[in-house]
């Protein structure tokens, strides 16, 4: 009998990234979801696709898997809780805290075997949160049960699954390229699954995903946007803009450089790697989509300022580019995007200046301030 595995969100990314390697690492895989569709899909197919976005084409069958409604069967998910080798999480982090109190719940219920608990979620420290909105459940026993045998490791993911629409449900179209790497636990025996990799330090993966992947992204959306360019395919091929996602990206890589004492020809070998990514046509996705949520993206720890202010702090300069990119993301407008809709009414009401300080965490009148500000008007 195979080794029993349980992933939250049968979306793209969960059944196109952790759920296949999962399965290819021979585990069983139970999947939770909310869409009722998806889950009843699993269970009477049993299988579904993975297709390579490339010339070739490559299609991947998982097969042996079946799903739980996380919101009606809470009590057949636990079940497969108590039993699992590996729990694993592709929801969003805000759902975190939501699917908290079933992992719980579980753990309550598991003997004194090994347990990891592992959010691969597109943000930092994905894990430590979940472990602590689980705790927040665990019974006493559970907790110091939890103590010895379960592990909450961090972990980095990086896998493009463009915005699709196919005739099967399950299918998925994904690219070639994809990164899992998780923090070693101390003192456990780690399970084997190709293409996980595990490591003792774990930020310089994050922050490398972070400030290259992530920040590459959104200034090719943000710029694609203010030239009113539709897919991030389209945008990154027009020059202007890829000057633009180069010269961010060579801030970012110099701090990157200098702080994790990586290869400067490594990483720009891996700059490139990630710039012809955005290329790809079959996983391009639209600039509106990408650039959703510019609140979160202009957040003080996230892709554009956490850099920025670094980049500040090691060098003792301004970075105009990631500056420029801050202040493009101010710029976009989107109404069906909450985010969006917030800034611009933030910029309307307050003013722009009001708006920076406010969102982006950034000091007023410190040079990165007045770079951002001075962008923000050079832009229109």
């Amino acid at each position: 009998m195979n080794q029993l595995a349980v992933h939250f969100g049968a979306g793209n990314i969960g059944r196109g990234f952790i759920g296949l390697l999962l399965n290819q690492a021979g585990y069983d895989v139970v999947f939770a979801d909310i869409n009722q569709k998806i889950v009843d899909e699993l269970n009477i197919k049993k299988c579904y696709q993975v297709v390579l976005a490339d010339q070739e084409k490559k299609q991947m069958t998982v097969e042996g898997v079946r799903a739980l409604n996380s919101v009606t069967e809470t009590d057949k998910l636990v079940e497969a809780i108590s039993q699992a080798e590996i729990v694993t999480t592709a929801v969003g982090a805000s759902v975190l805290p939501k699917i908290a109190k079933d992992i719980a719940s579980g753990i309550d219920l598991r003997g004194e075997k090994p347990l990891f608990v592992i959010a691969c979620e597109n943000m930092i420290g994905g894990s430590d949160l979940l472990q602590k909105e689980v705790y927040r459940y665990l019974s006493k026993e559970g907790r110091a049960r939890a103590d010895r045998f379960v592990y909450f490791p961090n972990a980095a993911v990086d896998r493009i699954v463009p915005n699709q629409t196919n005739e099967d449900p399950l299918i998925v179209l994904v690219e070639p390229f994809f990164e899992w790497v998780v923090e070693k636990p101390s003192n456990a025996s780690l399970p084997k699954i190709a293409g996980l990799k595990f490591v003792d330090d774990l930020t310089p993966y994050i922050e490398r995903k972070l400030f290259t992947v992530n920040t590459g992204h959104a200034v090719t959306a943000y710029f694609g946007y203010m030239r009113k360019i539709d897919s991030i395919e389209a945008a990154i091929h027009n020059e202007r803009i890829l000057f633009a996602v180069r010269s961010a990206l060579e801030e970012t890589g110099a701090l990157l450089e200098k702080k994790f004492k990586f290869s400067h020809k490594e990483h720009q070998a891996y700059i490139d790697k990630i710039i012809q990514r955005f290329k790809n046509p079959n996983i391009s996705d639209y600039v509106d989509r990408v650039g959703r949520s510019p609140i979160r993206k202009i957040g003080e720890k996230d892709r554009f300022v956490q850099p920025a202010r670094q980049f500040v702090e090691a060098f003792n300069e301004t970075p105009k580019a990631l500056a420029s990119a801050i202040a493009a993301a101010l710029h976009f407008k989107n109404p069906n995007d909450e985010e969006a809709c917030l800034l611009q009414k933030s910029i309307k009401e307050k003013g722009v200046e009001s708006t920076i300080s406010e969102f982006t965490g950034i000091s007023p009148y410190s040079k990165l301030f007045e770079k951002v500000h001075a962008s923000y008007y050079e832009l229109i």
